[in-house]
């Protein structure tokens, strides 16, 4: 039997959909920055596949806190660089 938060997951989570909360996802333009670094060299920086860097890139997929650390090490960056709240707000901290 399913939980409540089982049937939620699935409903907010089905694979595909876009996530519903605003994140600006700005991997491309470090990835672009970093001399025009592929997909794929990404990928196999960081050990996932390049339809999962495709994924993340347009938003599609959020990834796990391991994948974005390894992502942000391979750029020299925080993860904030990369992934950032998109609610209009600007962040002083």
């Amino acid at each position: 039997m399913y939980s409540v938060l089982d049937i939620m997951e699935s409903i907010l989570y089905t694979p595909g959909m876009a996530p519903k909360t605003g994140i600006r996802v700005l991997l491309r333009e470090h990835r672009l920055a970093a001399g025009g670094m592929t997909q794929q060299e990404l990928a196999e920086r960081v050990g996932v596949s390049r339809q999962t860097i495709l994924s993340i890139e347009r938003g599609r997929y959020r990834p796990s806190i391991e994948v974005a650390l390894a992502l942000a090490r391979v750029f020299a960056v925080p993860v904030e660089a990369l992934f950032q709240l998109d609610d209009g707000k600007v962040r002083d901290d």
